[in-house]
């Protein structure tokens, strides 16, 4: 039976719950530990668990800020170093930042799970200033691959992961909540980031400029590995977190399937919106400008879903959130034009709407799941879905170069990817809760 215990952890069994976790119980084949709804309750707050989620907080700085700026940055190599590459070979370099953030999610787990969080987060944070040091003095093609989406993805998750799974170590009943908060910080990268980029650039020049985010991210990563602490007991026995055959479980399957195409979805717009506003006309400042301003929507985008799907249902949320967002991109994106007030209304706009696919797809997979059977079948999503990610960019891309350089077909290909995604929610919303949309689910 599906449990609907309000969930929100990407990848670790033993944050799964936030109680505590009896040793005698442990399965010797996966390493999950069983939970007792009776043992040790979650504290829900305090000024611990907040301390924790302002740590959460800031590892997720650098890691999603960055993704979160991939449309300046995107845009930028696109004009500069890499003029002569097609928006196709550009993508991929986003999309395995993207990919790697998601897939290695199932191998930090155990780590996270058996070992204090440090030893992810330091190493973490030193290698996405490495990478980020070096995409200043980036020229080549491989060079970009290597660096941003290869080093900076892999570091990246080693933030992002146990920035997520900590949080769940702390809240229970308010996880949604204090989850999206927590991610909020990726829409003040997106904000900070693209801004520092687009006003520094051409003071300091782009590699300087380059250098300054690395610095936020130094001084970030500090602090969360100083602030993230687990409050349950370490599990040694913790195991790969990816089971195929869990997909034979039909609630699952659908919502992994909403999962992966509400992924695929999500990261077009943010990734082409500066380069939609160049291809129309708009002055290359103001283009830039537009990634910072749809994070601006993003971060109450991302808080306040949490807030009401605590109340209302994750389930219920995801359904609205998605079809607005695929409203949105056909009747106002698609419509856009050269008009720069239009482009601009859109991104803030979806910004906000679309924050809930970073928030709460964790929760929903805790949502048709039971507690002890959570960390495998959240690996396994996020590993399926990470494919998602990192073919996305690049086919949007290939659309693109097929149409020669407009983007109508990019716009409808995103619009009708979000419509999938709203569909595949409604569906498995549908098959779990049945039709009654009282039920909170």
């Amino acid at each position: 039976m599906a449990n609907k215990t309000s969930i929100g952890v990407m990848s670790s069994p033993s944050a799964v719950n936030g109680r505590q976790e009896v040793e005698q119980q442990n399965s010797p084949e996966t390493g999950i530990l069983e939970l007792f709804d009776d043992v040790d309750e979650c504290p829900d707050g305090g000024k611990e668990a907040w301390t924790v989620v302002f740590g959460a907080w800031c590892a997720m700085i650098p890691s999603m800020g960055l993704l979160n700026t991939v449309g300046v940055l995107q845009a930028w190599v696109w004009t500069h170093q890499l003029r002569d590459y097609t928006e196709f070979d550009i993508g991929w370099i986003f999309g395995l930042y993207a990919f790697f953030l998601y897939f290695t999610g199932a191998q930090v787990g155990p780590i996270f799970d058996a070992y204090d969080v440090r030893l992810l987060l330091i190493p973490g944070s030193v290698g996405i200033v490495a990478a980020i040091m070096l995409l200043s003095v980036c020229e080549e093609y491989y060079q970009f691959l290597l660096t941003f989406g290869v080093l900076g993805g892999l570091s990246a998750s080693c933030q992002f992961t146990p920035a997520i799974a900590t949080v769940g170590h702390w809240f229970s009943k308010r996880r949604a909540l204090a989850t999206g908060i927590a991610c909020t910080a990726g829409g003040i990268g997106g904000i900070i980031f693209p801004l520092i980029i687009l006003y520094a650039a051409p003071v300091i020049g782009y590699g300087w400029a380059i250098r300054i985010v690395g610095f936020i991210c130094l001084i970030a990563g500090g602090l969360a590995s100083w602030l993230l602490r687990k409050r349950l007991p370490h599990n040694k026995k913790a195991g790969a977190l990816i089971d195929l055959k869990a997909l034979k479980d039909t609630n699952y399957a659908l919502t992994t399937l909403a999962v992966w195409l509400i992924e695929f979805s999500v990261f077009i717009p943010y990734t082409y919106i500066s380069s939609y506003a160049i291809y129309q006309g708009v002055e290359p400042q103001h283009a830039f400008r537009l990634s910072a301003l749809l994070n601006v929507g993003a971060i109450p985008g991302r808080a306040l879903p949490g807030y009401v799907a605590d109340r209302f249902g994750y389930f219920n949320v995801m359904c609205i959130t998605s079809f607005t967002c695929a409203t949105f991109i056909f009747a106002l994106w698609l419509t856009s034009g050269a008009s720069e007030a239009a482009i601009t209304a859109f991104a803030v706009i979806f910004g906000f709407w679309s924050g809930a696919a970073i928030s709460l797809t964790p929760v929903c997979i805790g949502q048709v799941c039971k507690t002890e059977d959570y960390g495998k079948r959240s690996g396994t999503t996020f590993s399926i879905s990470s494919l998602a990610v990192l073919v996305s960019i690049p086919i949007a891309g290939a659309i693109i170069n097929a149409s020669g350089g407009a983007f109508t077909g990019l716009i409808v290909f995103a619009g009708a990817s979000y419509m999938a995604a709203f569909l595949a929610f409604l569906l498995t919303r549908i098959v779990a809760a049945g039709r009654d949309w009282r039920t909170k689910f």
